[in-house]
């Protein structure tokens, strides 16, 4: 499976999670050493970047630094 990470690694100092794929900084670890924990991972991940989107933020490659 694929990482969702699309290197804008920009967090939200709120929720701990990450702007560009949802993903948390223990996440972002786990992913790299827990295959099997994946798909749990990758099932929150687009709940988190709508509602940090609903919370005013650009998620996804619009949240790049002046994007």
């Amino acid at each position: 499976m694929a990482s969702p990470c699309i290197d804008v690694c920009r967090m939200d100092e709120a929720t701990g999670w990450c702007l560009g794929c949802g993903m948390s900084r223990a996440e972002k670890k786990a992913w790299k050493q827990d295959k099997a924990g994946r798909p749990a991972i990758r099932a929150q991940l687009a709940a988190r970047l709508d509602a940090l989107a609903r919370q005013g933020h650009r998620t996804g490659r619009a949240a790049r630094k002046g994007g």
